[in-house]
C-alpha cells in the first residue's frame, strides 16, 4: 500500500515538473516571438525615418527647382503635392485591396512563423 502512495507521489512530482515546464518552454517561446516582432518592427522604423527623411528633402528640392523653372516658388509646391495627390488617389482605388491583403498576410505569416 505505501508503495502505491510513493508511486502516486511520484507520478504527482512528474506530472506538476512536466505542467511547470511546459509553462516555462511556452513563456519562452512567447517572449521570442514577441522580441522577434518588436526587433523587426524596430529596425523598419529606424529605415524608415532615414528613407522618409531623404525623400522629404528630395521633395523639398525639387519643389524648389520647379518653383525657380516657373518663377513662383509655391506653384513648385503645389505641383509636386499635386502628383502625390494623384498617386495617393491612384493607389488608393486601384490598389487598396491588394495592398491590405499583401499586409495582412505579411503580419499573419510573421506572428505565426
Amino acid at each position: 500500500m505505501e508503495d502505491d502512495a510513493n508511486r502516486f507521489e511520484t507520478l504527482f512530482e512528474k506530472a506538476a515538473d512536466y505542467g511547470k515546464t511546459s509553462f516555462d518552454l511556452a513563456r519562452l517561446k512567447a517572449v521570442k516571438e514577441t522580441t522577434d516582432v518588436v526587433s523587426t518592427w524596430i529596425a523598419h522604423t529606424i529605415v524608415l525615418v532615414f528613407v522618409s527623411t531623404g525623400v522629404l528633402l528630395f521633395n523639398l528640392g525639387l519643389a524648389l527647382w520647379i518653383g525657380v523653372l516657373i518663377e513662383n516658388i509655391y506653384f513648385g509646391f503645389f505641383i509636386v503635392a499635386g502628383f502625390y495627390g494623384i498617386i495617393a488617389l491612384a493607389l488608393h482605388f486601384i490598389f487598396h485591396k491588394s495592398l491590405k491583403k499583401h499586409f495582412r498576410q505579411y503580419l499573419i505569416k510573421k506572428l505565426l512563423n
